[in-house]
């Protein structure tokens, strides 16, 4: 058990470094956060234009067992200090003939499947069933670190290895279940959560959907963002220092090992332990002196596959639509859109979107009467060679064309009132975002598991890492996973 004498310096205030502090402070640790932003949450932190509220990044609160769980590490109980509530339907996706608002309920689930694919909504039942065994097998696999080569020979790894779906996409499982092409994307287009293409995403993460459809979507009153805020909260009242505006320049590091930070304001911290929560390629490339790190260079992570990138409108708006809480609106043609965004280098104008309407449920976070309407595109990553200074302004005609004559939302121009705009540019040069992949190092066999970057750096000792670039990957839950494994492998715990 760790002692109060034992420093743990945490680099970013995401969620991920936000799980870690508020778990190692709980069991004693000296714990100090320095966050570059003026607010906690990294790309899950809040978002304000005027009296409009939005999410940056994360707006699907799913597996929520896993949060509980980590705020049950901290001593605090998640629902006594946010309120989450499951979502029904869980969002609407809208083809070009037609539309399915799935739901967790699995006979309205059936029934809905009748509706628009008659004949298919039997296969739903075999879906569930062996879709949650998948989930059931390999999921505590992604609960363990992976720093060691002995960690693939774990029996809970060995007993899941029938269950990967080698040699098969998610698009491949879901078309073997359902035998129509459009079914099968109403349970793959989970694979953006990953920044990754049905087609591509390994069929492992066929249990992304089960999670959806087994366990419930929901919204967290005030937004997602409230998560960071509370975790904060929970943080400090453990007995965290967290940082505001406080930029970490470099990792200091003696002796093969992390021996703390040194501060954009020239200060040195010392540290037992650095658990860094910075984006992973932008740590790697940016937060080490030259030659340090000997496997994961500028040349080697130039290699590595990334994910997509986002284009974000955040749109305040003097109105109300009839929308669901989530749309996601398929292009026409919807894998040439795919391809386009993850093998092109230039913009589809036949594009998806999805669009949040959390208002519907959360009027607080717009003026009465008004929206804050969230709106994603995704898009290539800055390795396209995309100039937004140049796309940034037809692009947003374009999202808006879309959102008018396909988004339900009819006459949007007129009724902005406030208005943010962020672009693989932005993310990468705002938010430290290395290229602009938002979702991180892609998801591919090739950097999974004990294949992507360790929780316990394998580059440095006393170096730990947490977010969507370690393992177990992107997507809230993973990430809070993330920051468990780190604190348990800090303290033993």
């Amino acid at each position: 058990m760790a002692t109060a004498q034992k420093h743990v310096v945490v680099v970013g205030a995401g969620p991920g470094g936000l799980t870690a502090a508020m778990i190692l402070a709980r069991r004693g640790v000296r714990v100090t956060v320095f966050e570059a932003r003026d607010r906690v949450g990294g790309r899950n932190a809040t978002l304000q234009a005027g009296p409009y509220t939005f999410d940056t990044g994360p707006t699907f609160l799913m597996l929520k067992q896993v949060l509980d769980e980590v705020f049950e590490a901290a001593g605090t109980p998640s629902d006594s200090v946010l309120d989450m509530r499951p979502l029904d339907p869980m969002y609407r996706l809208q083809f070009k003939d037609k539309h399915i608002e799935p739901s967790g309920d699995r006979e309205k689930m059936k029934a809905e499947i009748r509706r628009c694919f008659p004949g298919r909504e039997d296969a739903y039942d075999v879906f569930h069933k062996r879709e949650k065994e998948r989930f059931e097998k390999l999921f505590p696999c992604l609960q363990k670190p992976y720093h060691k080569l002995s960690t693939l020979l774990h029996p809970d790894l060995l007993r899941a290895a029938p269950h990967i779906a080698a040699g098969k996409s998610l698009f491949d499982v879901m078309y073997g279940y359902f035998g129509d092409e459009q079914l099968a994307l109403v349970f793959t287009f989970q694979s953006k959560y990953l920044g990754m293409s049905p087609w591509e995403c390994p069929g492992l993460y066929a249990m992304i959907p089960y999670i959806e459809h087994g366990l419930g979507v929901y919204h967290v009153m005030g937004g997602l963002s409230m998560i960071s805020e509370k975790m904060a909260e929970v943080a400090r009242g453990n007995g965290a220092e967290i940082h505001l505006n406080t930029p970490v320049k470099q990792v200091l590091v003696s002796g093969g090992a992390a021996r703390g930070v040194l501060l954009e304001n020239g200060e040195k911290i010392e540290a037992d332990d650095v658990v860094l929560n910075a984006d992973f390629g932008y740590a790697a490339t940016r937060l080490f002196e030259p030659g340090v790190l000997r496997k994961y260079t500028a040349a080697n992570l130039a290699k590595k596959k990334l994910s997509c990138s986002t284009f974000m409108l955040y749109l305040g708006v003097d109105t109300r639509y009839d929308l669901p809480h989530h749309t996601i609106v398929f292009a026409d043609e919807y894998r040439k859109n795919v391809e386009s965004v993850f093998h092109g280098k230039t913009l589809s104008p036949d594009i998806s979107f999805y669009v949040r309407n959390a208002d519907i449920n959360d009027p607080a976070l717009a003026p009465p009467g008004c929206s804050a309407l969230y709106v994603l595109v995704p898009v290539p990553n800055n390795r396209s060679g995309i100039d937004w200074s140049k796309e940034r302004a037809p692009f947003r005609e374009t999202v808006l064309d879309a959102l008018e004559k396909r988004g339900g939302l009819p006459g949007l121009r007129g009724h902005i009132q406030a208005e943010i705009c962020i672009t693989p540019a932005d993310w990468e040069s705002q938010y430290n975002v290395y290229e602009g992949a938002t979702f991180n190092l892609a998801h591919n066999w090739g950097q999974m598991i004990y294949f992507r970057p360790h929780n316990k750096f394998e580059e440095l000792d006393h170096c730990y890492l947490v977010g969507g670039g370690t393992h177990p990957g992107s997507g809230l839950p993973t990430i809070y996973e993330s920051g468990r494994i780190s604190a348990n492998l800090i303290t033993g715990g």
